[in-house]
């Protein structure tokens, strides 16, 4: 293996959820058929003590699949605490690679594979990315492909980055990366946590690869992500520039 890495044998999906009882059971069944001869993917659900019951709906189906976990979260909730912790669980819990997606489907559960054997050809670190030649972004209008677009390139001269799609939530991690950038010392409360973790990786220098994918509007339950949220993520990304300049990056407060 590249770099002395050992074989990935253990895959861990984590998934953060609000609201999303109309999906995940259909998700799980997608991500579990996924399973093949050398690698186990197991689903790692942090739900945000959802009111529609996704919570519950995981609950039951972890009594009878060993391969399915819930992580509840009840107090300090917010996407991108359920991100960290999520990764944190999925460490603790011995994966050897962990992968990072939403729950509504827009992130197509066919490419995981693909994204599994970049990390096993080098990679630390793989984006299912809508920027590179061959990626899509399906079912939305074109006003919100071009503030995606234009936001992308905010967040690469912000931060100095050279990836093609920044907001992809999308992402396969080796253990190993994940400890490099310290993942249960992230601050972003938000979606920000996306462009946090990346900065982060380009600053361990981590290989950062991106594959195409095809990115699909959901088409079931409603989207917790707001414009203040997306606000919130681009003062983040100023946030980020000036702790990485005042040497606070790699600490939670």
């Amino acid at each position: 293996m590249p770099g002395g890495e050992r074989k990935i044998r253990r895959v861990i999906i984590t998934v953060p959820t609000w609201n999303e009882s109309l999906n995940i059971q259909l998700l799980t069944d997608a991500l579990l058929a996924l399973n093949g001869k050398d690698i186990v993917y197991e689903v790692l659900v942090a739900d945000d003590h959802s009111p529609d019951g996704t919570w519950k709906l995981v609950e039951d189906r972890a009594k009878t699949d060993r391969r399915v976990h819930l992580l509840h979260r009840t107090e300090d909730r917010g996407r991108g605490r359920a991100g960290r912790d999520a990764f944190v669980k999925a460490l603790a819990m011995g994966a050897d690679a962990a992968v990072e997606m939403d729950a509504d489907f827009s992130h197509p559960p066919r490419y995981i594979p693909i994204m599994i054997q970049k990390l096993e050809d080098g990679a630390d670190l793989v984006l299912g990315s809508r920027g590179v030649e061959g990626g899509r972004d399906l079912g939305r209008p074109f006003l919100r492909r071009m503030i995606t677009k234009l936001a992308n390139l905010y967040i690469r001269v912000m931060l100095g980055l050279n990836v093609r799609d920044c907001n992809s939530g999308f992402r396969a991690w080796r253990a190993s990366a994940l400890r490099a950038v310290s993942v249960e010392n992230t601050f972003s409360q938000g979606p920000a946590i996306v462009q946090e973790l990346l900065f982060k990786a380009r600053r361990r220098k981590l290989n950062i690869t991106e594959i195409p994918i095809e990115f699909v509007e959901r088409e079931r339950g409603e989207s917790s992500l707001t414009f203040g949220k997306l606000m919130q993520g681009y003062v983040m990304v100023l946030r980020l520039r000036w702790r990485s300049l005042a040497g606070t990056l790699w600490t939670r407060q």
